[in-house]
């Protein structure tokens, strides 16, 4: 939590993500009285794409500034120093920081909820809930690979560069990549599908507009193909994925810690 707080680009970007999440409740499109205040459910849809720009930006940052950050500081040196593990040293920052993450996301969330209901009443508030839900399972996954980035990085300057190069591909270049591969190669729709799973934010985009949506035939023929194999357990599936991202880069994270502080 200490490093949170003292991590500007962090606190910058939550205070962006708290006042856009008020923004979009009070600039929602299915206006309800004088303010123009917009439903739950069509509040959760407005929010998807500020979720998928912000929330993966401030898991990276967080994540990469950790250890890094320690390292070029030589506090890490000072923390191993002390009757702990590596791999002790190594959770409590992790579990420190995913508090911090989580904390923010809620406090976004949570005053964009106090809004709506105010003024809008609480009708559609599980589709906003299962937004919430997947926002931080997305959260984690990505605050994950930001300390398997800074792990690696000897400098606090490379693991932010290492965070945004990671944040740009997975968010910008994913969908034009996946464009331009499923014409080359002329994928199949299973291959598709598969290949949106890969990425974490595909994934969750997919399962909370099947959400909202109810279906998920706007993501083509891809889309069919999971509504038939998977049905309802869908969002089960895509929410699995992101627990698989989220324990596969933290578990490497921390096996690769332990090495280089063995060393």
């Amino acid at each position: 939590m200490r490093d949170a707080r003292r991590n500007r680009w962090f606190i910058v970007v939550s205070i962006l993500f708290a006042l856009l999440s008020v923004s979009l409740s009070l600039l929602g499109l299915a206006g309800l009285g004088s303010l123009g205040i917009s439903g739950f459910g069509r509040t959760a849809a407005s929010l998807l794409n500020l979720v998928l720009l912000i929330v993966p930006l401030m898991g990276l940052l967080l994540g990469a500034m950790s250890i890094a950050g320690e390292r070029e500081q030589g506090t890490l040196v000072t923390l191993l120093a002390q009757p702990v593990t590596a791999g002790e040293v190594f959770l409590g920052k992790y579990l420190g920081s995913a508090l911090a993450l989580l904390s923010t996301i809620l406090l976004g969330f949570g005053a964009s909820a106090l809004v709506i209901a105010r003024f809008a009443g609480t009708q559609e508030i599980s589709d906003y809930l299962y937004l919430v839900a997947f926002t931080m399972l997305l959260g984690l996954s990505f605050l994950s690979l930001g300390f398997l980035t800074s792990v690696f990085a000897r400098r606090q300057a490379t693991a932010v560069g290492a965070a945004l190069f990671l944040w740009f591909t997975f968010i910008f270049l994913s969908d034009l990549g996946l464009m331009g591969t499923a014409i080359v190669l002329r994928l199949s729709p299973p291959e598709l599908f598969w290949l949106v799973m890969i990425n974490p934010a595909q994934s969750f985009k997919l399962a909370v507009i099947g959400a909202l949506q109810k279906s998920i035939e706007s993501f083509g023929a891809a889309g069919l193909y999971a509504s038939d194999v998977f049905g309802p357990w869908l969002a089960v599936v895509l929410g699995g994925v992101l627990c698989f991202w989220t324990l596969t880069a933290l578990s490497a994270a921390l096996l690769f810690f332990r090495r280089r502080c063995a060393d």
